[in-house]
């Protein structure tokens, strides 16, 4: 195939006005082997036609494209559990590849979920046991399963699952099984915290998260056992809460500097340094994002880490939202611009022209909130073409301005223009047939029918 027919030809799978038609068409080819594009079969609000058209697909590959889809409903999903191949099964169990921090993948039903864990096939069962897709009552219903490493998996719902179960668990024949659940234990059991320091595949976290005697504390101070973990436990005495923040080790230090407990002052007050790119994994301030009290307390801190994790939230009310705005710290406005639905357009223009090209401006560039009006005059003759492409955005852009811009010098102004609905449909039909704006013209929603009929034929797609 030639190589702009088959760019026309993916840009007119993923074209929001493509007729119903030509979209099973599309999806009954086999593309040489290779399936139909990924774009056909991961398309949101597929019609009941075309899912019933891939469930039966000969070609497995478009079987596992469309169980891996992040657009499909969980339902129509569900429905490749008998698919003949583990293959197919092992991709439906794991689920989509998540890349979008915006994008929620909602999780496959619990009874499906129950059938791939009792899959004849391992690859399914643990490729079910890997997906981050998983509901929270699935998780916790693994509790009682005959496989060690479902029980395990079931521990990460530890605070909702009923006592009795935590107490199996504890108790469970398999030393794993029983590590994790300790784990979990240990932030309210000063007994179970004991017997996991002994341990030494789990005392670093026993000391980070379990109810500690004295004795145990002081023990490891004076041993200097993993300080940095024991820094961070919530139940450390005051007193050596003070010697750790004058410890010699910099990371010892700074970890003291981050616990929830201290005031702002004492805070400040500790001699610690933070890394000009280290983005803000704060674990209390991660598990708080939609807490007030917590959002609060780290978004008003002088702390950059504080701040910056506290900026990965959806959650914060306008006073923070502007209060991180204006820090002046490229990483927050990095978070607030990729997880905040109201970060300002100033903040998402920053991020865009410091970090054009990368996923980070991609994810500003596309953010809802993201500057349209005015573009055009502001960009169209920019010496960047990186901002010649934001004149394409501007609602107020000239049919003129855009078959302009697609004659541009930089590839990605081209495109752009070539997949907007203003240009002329002279050019449009031009750009069809030009490689490296095919794939762009393909998925414009100004394309005719007839035109996307005709790439089809031009593809070889089967009528």
């Amino acid at each position: 195939m030639v190589a702009y027919h088959a760019s026309a030809l993916d840009g007119v799978a993923r074209n929001p006005t493509l007729p119903t038609p030509l979209l099973l068409r599309l999806l009954a080819s086999d593309g040489g082997g290779d399936g139909p594009p990924r774009h056909a079969l991961q398309r949101a609000g597929l019609p009941e036609p075309a899912v019933t058209v891939i469930l039966a697909h000969p070609n497995q590959r478009a079987r596992i494209d469309f169980a891996m889809s992040s657009r499909a409903e969980p339902a129509q999903r569900a429905r490749l559990a008998d698919d003949p191949s583990p293959k197919v099964r092992a991709a439906l169990a794991h689920g989509p590849e998540w890349h979008d921090p915006r994008t929620v993948v909602a999780p496959l039903p619990d009874a499906v979920c129950a059938r791939l864990l009792d899959d004849p096939d391992a690859s399914v069962r643990a490729a079910l046991l890997d997906s981050p897709h998983l509901a929270a009552s699935f998780v916790a219903s693994m509790a009682t399963n005959d496989e060690p490493t479902a029980r395990r998996q079931a521990v990460r719902a530890w605070e909702i699952l009923e006592p009795g179960k935590r107490s199996a668990l504890l108790a469970d024949p398999d030393p794993e099984v029983r590590r994790a659940a300790a784990l979990w234990e240990c932030r309210w059991d000063t007994r179970v915290t004991a017997e996991l320091l002994r341990d030494p595949k789990s005392a670093a976290e026993a000391l980070r998260r379990g109810l500690l005697v004295r004795a145990d504390a002081e023990r490891c101070l004076a041993e200097r056992t993993h300080l940095a973990a024991l820094a961070e436990n919530p139940s450390l005495p005051t007193d050596l809460v003070e010697r750790l923040a004058i410890d010699p080790d910099e990371a010892v230090r700074l970890a003291v500097s981050l616990r929830p407990d201290l005031g702002e002052r004492r805070r400040m007050a500790i001699d610690f340094t933070v890394g000009a790119f280290a983005r803000g994994d704060v674990e209390w301030v991660l598990d708080g994002l939609a807490d007030p009290d917590v959002l609060h307390l780290a978004a008003v801190s002088a702390h950059p880490l504080l701040r910056r994790t506290a900026a990965r939230s959806p959650h914060l009310p306008p006073d923070l939202l502007r209060r991180l705005a204006r820090t002046e710290d490229l990483l927050v406005e990095e978070h607030l611009s990729i997880h905040h639905p109201d970060t300002p357009e100033e903040v998402l223009m920053r991020v865009y022209a410091r970090l054009g090209g990368t996923f980070s401006a991609w994810m500003a560039e596309t953010h809802p909130r993201f500057p349209r009006e005015g573009l055009a005059a502001r960009y169209a003759d920019h010496p960047d073409g990186n901002y010649r492409r934001l004149a394409v955005r501007d609602p107020a852009a000239t049919p003129g301005l855009i078959e302009r811009l697609s004659h541009d010098s930089a590839v990605w102004t081209r495109q752009a223009a070539a997949g907007d609905p203003r240009l002329p449909l002279h050019r449009l039909r031009e750009a069809l047939h030009i490689p490296d704006l095919a794939s762009s013209a393909g998925a414009n929603p100004a394309l005719p029918e007839d035109e996307m009929a005709a790439v089809l034929n031009r593809a070889g797609v089967p009528s």
